[in-house]
């Protein structure tokens, strides 16, 4: 899996571990070994841009998504289609903002929203009640599977 992660944020991010999460959640959702991803780390100007470009919303969001060839999870008679996943912008200020309010560290709070942004990439959404709890669902089985296995829990390591 290529996955590259470009740090524009100006802010202290661990780019290598950022890495290694993504391939973990993409082989855990079974996507080809030959998937591309790019992660953008950018600043809360940029991501404003952004958010309002392409979401018509004013001020700077947290994670953006954008699919590019539409690759949904692998299952387990067969894997995803090799492809490009897409594009993540997230911001790791809005990040270090909103980690005090969810209870955990800033990079929890980075590692949690790039994995919500994988699973949008993937198809998955939130806004209806059922999606929402599907979505959410494997966002923390991933999250909690990805802490196992930097703990040493799981043979599969991150």
């Amino acid at each position: 899996m290529n996955v590259d992660v470009l740090n524009e944020s100006g802010a202290d991010v661990d780019v290598v571990g950022l890495t290694r999460l993504c391939r973990f959640t993409m082989r855990r959702m079974r996507l080809h070994p030959a998937t591309e991803l790019t992660v953008r780390l950018v600043d809360p100007d940029t991501i404003a841009t952004l958010n309002e470009q392409w979401m018509g919303k004013k001020g700077p969001t947290d994670v953006l998504s954008f699919p590019m060839d539409e690759l949904t999870p692998g299952r387990d008679d067969a894997e995803s289609p090799e492809g490009y996943l897409g594009d993540i912008a997230l911001c790791p200020q809005v990040a270090e903002q909103q980690a005090p309010a969810a209870g955990h560290t800033t990079q929890d709070e980075v590692d949690l929203l790039t994995v919500h942004g994988i699973l949008h990439l993937l198809g998955y959404d939130h806004a209806e009640p059922e999606e929402h709890k599907e979505m959410f669902g494997i966002q923390g089985r991933l999250l909690l599977e990805w802490q196992q296995a930097a703990e040493g829990k799981d043979p599969e390591q991150p």
